[in-house]
């Protein structure tokens, strides 16, 4: 199963950018995460400016036809070495750079929004060459329907400490659209149910008002608040159309069936076929794991 995580930041560039074209320098913000599943690579990173990879695109004056003379060449020195050492280091060195050569090739397709209808486009929000929510998860599909296991969309400027009367409606309609669009993509692909979808953040705001209160004309917002707030699942596994727990009258406080973030990361691990209670080592006579010991999954919203 793939995962797509969308994940609130409280500061920072606003997400990721994919343009009409390519990835070039229209784009303003980092773009996805993207973990692949190999066992001597760890997640990319796709670049906002330039080239979407390093090393896309070859010096001026260096033909393609040399590129592949010292790929052949540095392929052939690796396989001797390899077959005279049988290093597992050696043979790691040889599958990166068959990834990273797959990554470069594969690349400039996957950037390219051209081919997508003028339904789809408008179905998301995207404004090709800008930078948007809206265009991230549009590449996010186009990631999983090439496989990618593991995407990460960023999304900042949700710290409204001030401003909360006009800057949260319009994170909100940003957000709002492109996550329904993401969902309905996939569901019409077939991708939904083999798709994990967690939005979340790292803490919710305070149900007070902050600020405003010597200068007039500055709109309050809201505080940190690390009691009571939301994260949401779509896609493969989850039990869709619910809400699971409750908080009191203000939101200050969770009041039914509160949900732990080990319990939150237990229920993924558990929907991505994982089984965290086997992910557990003994040091100075106790259990540790990722999820910590005292987790239960959240059952009642799995389907």
């Amino acid at each position: 199963m793939g995962h797509v995580w969308t994940w609130n930041r409280e500061r920072g560039p606003s997400g990721l950018c994919c343009p009409a074209k390519r990835a070039s320098s229209q784009c303003r913000y980092q773009i996805v995460d993207v973990g692949v599943s190999t066992k001597c690579s760890s997640g990319g990173q796709y670049r906002s400016k330039g080239d979407p990879v390093l090393f896309l695109t070859n010096p001026a004056g260096y033909r393609p036809e040399e590129c592949r003379r010292e790929l052949d060449a540095l392929k052939d020195l690796n396989d001797k070495q390899l077959e005279t050492t049988d290093d597992a280091e050696v043979a790691t060195r040889i599958s990166q750079y068959k990834l990273a050569f797959r990554t470069q090739t594969s690349v400039p397709e996957l950037m390219s929004i051209s081919g997508e209808t003028k339904e789809t486009l408008e179905m998301h929000g995207v404004k090709p060459g800008e930078a948007s929510f809206a265009n991230n998860c549009l590449l996010a599909r186009r990631l999983v329907e090439r496989g990618v296991q593991h995407i990460e969309l960023f999304d900042s400027y949700w710290d409204h400490h001030s401003g909360l009367k006009t800057r949260l409606p319009a994170k909100c309609r940003d957000v709002d659209q492109a996550m329904a669009a993401l969902i309905r993509d996939l569901r019409a692909r077939d991708l939904l149910p083999e798709t994990l979808i967690v939005r979340g953040s790292e803490f919710g705001r305070t149900p007070l008002g902050q600020g405003g209160d010597d200068n007039p004309k500055d709109i309050p917002g809201r505080d940190h608040h690390k009691d009571a707030y939301t994260m949401w699942l779509a896609g493969g596994g989850i039990n869709g159309g619910i809400s699971h727990g409750r908080t009191d009258d203000f939101g200050m406080d969770v009041v039914e069936s509160p949900v732990h973030v080990h319990d939150l990361n237990a229920t993924i691990l558990h929907l991505l076929g994982l089984d965290h209670k086997r992910l557990t080592y003994r040091y100075q006579g106790r259990d540790f794991r990722l999820t910590d010991v005292h987790v239960e999954i959240v059952r009642p919203i799995l389907s």
